[in-house]
């Protein structure tokens, strides 16, 4: 596939572009990604919410309860409270206890370093526990895919894939292990701020010349 030969060439233009992004947002978040737990639970708020709304709610969060410990003695109500603006915040505040009281009981308040018994969290599914093996422990076997990360390669032409799930194993095979720690943060930004799900910026894209979706509707414009 002509696509995939371009990968380094597209890293490479992609890591040029964030430096031309200034998002709070991003680097905010970027500031508890040294903590698993934080990163964890950041992901939970993060679920069908905006990152632009879920990083000023972590922060908050964690201003007032910054481990398991604290959050799982914290009232529901005090952190509904708090995470109010995110979406499903009742039953993500009850997520987020339940989580908190499990690893209090099962991993002595520490979050397990291991994919597995991260899914065996309530609530945690193959995108977070990803998230947190990539941000919260640094380990480089692992490719967060969120909707943006599944969009993009899609319409690269890289993979043809019907889920995010579908596309974190299509790209484990053809994407070069040194880019995957990296993948995710590249990928959302540029998803956020140039190929968005609708009206993608296409005229401003550093990569549109190896993209499968853009040469498409390029020669529909032309009639082709």
């Amino acid at each position: 596939m002509e696509q995939i030969k371009n990968i380094d060439k597209i890293i490479t233009l992609l890591k040029k572009e964030v430096k031309n992004f200034k998002n709070p947002v991003v680097s905010k978040i970027g500031e508890i990604q040294r903590d698993p737990f934080k990163v964890l639970i950041s992901c939970i708020l993060s679920l069908r919410t905006q990152d632009r709304t879920t990083g000023p709610v972590s922060l908050r969060l964690f201003q007032v309860a910054d481990t398991p410990q604290k959050l799982a003695k914290m009232p529901l109500k005090k952190i509904q409270k708090i995470i109010r603006p995110v979406n499903y915040y009742i039953t993500k505040s009850k997520r987020i206890t339940e989580i908190s009281k499990t690893l209090i009981k099962k991993y002595k308040g520490q979050v397990p370093n291991n994919f597995d018994e991260l899914m065996k969290l309530k609530g945690v599914g193959r995108k977070t526990a990803n998230i947190v093996m990539t941000y919260g422990f640094f380990k480089k076997d692992y490719i967060p895919i969120d909707t943006h990360c599944h969009r993009i390669p899609n319409r690269l032409g890289w993979v043809n894939t019907k889920t995010p799930e579908q596309t974190e194993f299509a790209l484990m095979k053809i994407l070069p292990k040194k880019y995957w720690q990296d993948f995710n943060d590249l990928f959302v930004l540029h998803g956020q701020n140039v190929c968005r799900p609708i009206g993608p910026k296409c005229d401003i894209c550093p990569i549109s010349k190896y993209c499968k979706y853009y040469e498409e509707i390029h020669l529909l414009s032309k009639g082709k």
